[in-house]
């Protein structure tokens, strides 16, 4: 295999080099409890993730810049090599091929949340009291049944995971450059969907276009005790990435439970071959993968639902759980293991933050200085603080895979 451009001019070394995991806990760096000054990670008990620590090099992450508080999409493509700036995707095409659909350039995706609103319209819960899968896709099929598309668009509504939906519009003239009707808190109406810039047509007709589709929803589900309406996000135009093989010459596999992480790896070439049920199904598939590919993206998402929810002892029992599965996943061998997370989720703040990651590379080639895995120890490791975008650079140098920079 020929060279392939990477970040900064670096080449690799073809087909040579180690096999990488890169383990991500969703959400991972917290902060400290007003009780007793740890975090998340620091009040867990995690023996495996703690003697791991003893053997690897350790920082901390800033997914996308100091103070900037990231998405998920944007911080997975940055642990994945890809700026998050100028590789900025919406969460509705992540959304969109994390449920498998077939996107084509020009198709504009949108992630909805099922939410409550009272009779004056006002958001009382954004996510609809958190929604079984089945009765999510009940509410789906009910719209769908009722739906009326305008002349011209083809819609598509797909039931992602308890309250979450994708929609997906394709047609002729679309943009994509749409307000949020999510108001991101309770208390408030939706935000009606507009154009973020006036002289911008396509986006405006695909904005009443929306607008018209939730407005029918509303009358649709108007039955409904919890799941009454929608609220639409991440409005994005799909464009195709440049793939993992392309980039760095890794043929590379994602294990997720949750469909916009399988998204995000599908956009940019990743296969998905298996969806996991539960985090010791997630381990039980990479173990099935293992030796078949160079690179293996594995997540979980429970340390940022719990986090989310405000529930900091939740939030550890997730961190707990993982570390309680660690010893199948290093029983493995690969010859790189990261640990780390896509961005802060403070159980105390119930969102994401714009703190730092605490992130290890285990290798041969590690610098270990410490003997726990937390924010505190991560931040006097030898990684520094470094850009989210960098990892992947550290990741193949570990497994020997980049050629030497310059004569």
């Amino acid at each position: 295999m020929s060279d392939v451009s990477l970040p900064h001019d670096l080449a690799i070394h073809g087909d040579a080099g180690g096999t990488i995991i890169m383990l991500v806990m969703d959400g991972l760096g917290g902060s400290p409890h007003p009780n007793t000054g740890r975090t998340e990670l620091e009040s867990a008990v995690t023996p495996n993730l703690d003697a791991l620590a003893e053997r690897s090099s350790l920082g901390m992450l800033a997914p996308v810049g100091n103070g900037i508080t990231p998405g998920s999409g944007p911080g997975h493509l940055a642990l994945f090599g890809y700026d998050p700036v100028e590789s900025m995707i919406g969460r509705g095409v992540l959304s969109a091929l994390g449920v498998g659909f077939d996107l084509q350039p020009g198709d504009v995706a949108a992630r909805l949340n099922m939410a409550t609103l009272d009779a004056d319209g006002v958001v009382t819960d954004r996510r609809a009291g958190r929604p079984s899968d089945e009765d999510g896709r009940r509410v789906i099929e009910t719209v769908l049944g009722a739906l009326r598309a305008p002349d011209g668009v083809e819609v598509t509504l797909v039931h992602e995971k308890e309250h979450r939906a994708v929609l997906v519009l394709r047609g002729e003239d679309l943009g994509a450059e749409i307000v949020d009707t999510d108001p991101q808190r309770t208390g408030l109406s939706p935000v009606p969907a507009t154009a973020k810039a006036p002289g911008d047509p396509a986006s405006a007709r695909t904005a009443d276009i929306i607008q018209g589709i939730l407005d029918q929803v509303r009358k649709i589900l108007t039955g409904e005790p919890r799941a009454n309406s929608f609220l639409a996000r991440g409005f994005a135009e799909f464009t195709p990435y440049p793939t993992f093989e392309t980039r760095y010459g890794l043929r590379a596999v994602a294990v997720a439970r949750y469909p916009m992480y399988r998204g995000v790896a599908s956009l940019v070439g990743m296969s998905i071959d298996g969806v996991p049920t539960s985090n010791p199904g997630t381990v039980e598939i990479l173990e099935r993968h293992f030796g078949n590919y160079d690179f293996y993206f594995v997540h979980f998402k429970d340390t940022d639902s719990r986090a989310h929810d405000g529930d900091f002892e939740g939030k550890v029992a997730a961190i707990e759980e993982v570390d309680a599965l660690l010893p199948r996943i290093t029983s493995l061998g690969p010859d790189v293991l990261i640990v780390t997370g896509d961005h802060s989720t403070p159980a105390i703040y119930r969102e994401h933050s714009w703190h730092h990651v605490p992130t290890l590379i285990a290798s041969r080639w590690a610098r270990p200085s410490a003997d726990a895995f937390g924010e505190s120890s991560c931040r006097g490791g030898d990684l520094g603080v470094m850009l989210g975008k960098d990892l992947m650079s550290l990741a193949l140098a570990h497994a020997v895979r980049l050629d030497k920079y310059g004569a």
